[in-house]
């Protein structure tokens, strides 16, 4: 027979670590049906383009934001726990609309060599300064 406190405390480690993957896998989830209710993908691949990148914008985002500002703190609690959660889904957003854009952009320039492609860059840039 299992002693009753080390069944608890390893039930309750395992609450801890399942819930941390629930409310995660929910906010990740939540930003690319979020994405792809916005703007639906004109593709398969890019489908599965926005989908990996808003997943891993969003872990890598979010984490990132927790290291730096040294939110472990928030662990402690529920209500914590959906704070973080909410930052993995605002740093999803701002991920896949990078990607997108980068896309679109690579789309347009798909038949230009690197060299057009690189005038083209310094020509916005000296523009955006010019207007500032």
């Amino acid at each position: 027979m299992t002693e009753p406190v080390s069944t608890t405390i390893g039930g309750i480690t395992a609450l801890k670590m399942f819930g941390l993957w629930i409310i995660v896998t929910i906010c990740v989830l939540s930003v690319a049906a979020v994405v792809f209710m916005m703007r639906m993908p004109r593709s398969m691949n890019e489908w599965g383009v926005g989908l990996i990148t808003t997943v891993v914008s969003s872990l890598a985002g979010g984490s990132f934001i927790i290291v730096r500002f040294d939110l472990h703190s928030w662990t402690t609690n529920t209500w914590g726990w959906f704070a973080i959660g909410g930052l993995f889904f605002i740093c999803g957003l701002p991920g896949w609309a990078l990607i997108r854009w980068i896309f679109n952009y690579v789309g347009k320039k798909e038949n230009s060599d690197i060299f057009e492609v690189v005038t083209d860059i310094k020509n916005d840039i000296k523009g955006l300064k010019k207007n500032d």
